[in-house]
């Protein structure tokens, strides 16, 4: 792995910039410092795309909606959904969980993990059971089991399953991450974003890296022409498939391992340091 700083590393022409949000392109108390909003703007400015490719359902991209150019579009839930920041958050398209893997995901689940509890994101809002953790809670949300809330019938009249997401109150964040791949590996992706063991379950073959590949290839982009950046376990595919990635100076030890490079931590604006570098190299090559 090279610096942030090695010459040899630094792409001097990349068309898209892909970057994780919470802990990444945000600072801590979630803000978008000036820096990193001045260096978007000036990547838009040199031509190079920018895509914020997030764990974050689209009702939650506030935080960056105005600081988004150019197409507009933002890569939400883990892949789960292209949403048109543009447009009111409208969703483009969306990679469904489907209803009967969940279930299966929640049976397994609850047999190997005594104690977890589940919530249900759907196109049309998320809904949870009485005893999963009040993080960002809708009040207007139907509580009841998950069995319940994944029924065609219920909550959501048939909408699109964005993804499930699971919490255990004892078991650590990679354990769990670790119990639940092996038990789910045939009905769903899982990953998680979290400092707690809170697991986030899209539908087989859903990733940011996934979904990113569709919307370079809809572009004539290449992996090899896009830079990266992620902080956590669920930005692993999308570092490992980009041409140039970056780790935060915070980041998860597996996306260390995982990306091609290391820039400093978000609080330090990370993302902004190589957008730096990446135009200033660019305009001394000419």
């Amino acid at each position: 792995m090279t610096s942030a700083t090695d010459p040899r590393h630094l792409p001097t022409a990349p068309r898209l910039i892909a970057t994780d949000l919470d802990g990444t392109l945000l600072r801590d108390d979630k803000s978008v410092s000036e820096r990193t909003i001045a260096a978007l703007a000036a990547a838009e400015e040199a031509g190079v795309e920018v895509f914020f490719v997030t764990g974050r359902p689209a009702r939650w991209m506030d935080v960056v909606s105005d600081h988004v150019h150019g197409h507009g579009l933002a890569i939400c839930a883990n892949g789960a959904a292209v949403v048109d920041l543009h447009a009111g958050r409208r969703l483009l398209k969306v990679r469904d969980l489907p209803r009967a893997n969940a279930l299966q995901v929640v049976t397994a689940l609850r047999a190997a993990a005594p104690g977890t509890s589940f919530a249900v994101e759907m196109a049309t809002g998320i809904h949870y059971e009485p005893d999963y953790p009040p993080f960002h809670l809708d009040p207007g949300a139907t509580v009841a089991a998950a069995e319940k809330l994944l029924h065609e019938a219920q909550p959501g009249e048939g909408a699109p399953v964005i993804k499930l997401l699971a919490h255990h109150p004892e078991l650590t964040p990679d354990g769990f991450l670790t119990l639940a791949r092996s038990i789910t590996a045939d009905l769903a992706s899982v990953t998680r974003s979290s400092p707690t063991a809170l697991l986030e379950i899209s539908g087989l073959g859903v990733s940011k890296a996934s979904t990113l590949a569709l919307c370079c290839a809809e572009r004539g982009i290449s992996s090899d022409e896009v830079v990266a950046f992620g902080d956590m376990p669920n930005d692993v595919e999308m570092l490992t498939w980009a041409g140039t990635s970056y780790a935060m100076g915070n980041a998860h030890p597996d996306v260390v391992a995982a990306a091609s490079g290391r820039t400093v931590a978000n609080n330090d604006d990370g993302v902004a340091v190589i957008i730096e570098e990446i135009l200033s190299r660019r305009i001394k090559a000419g």
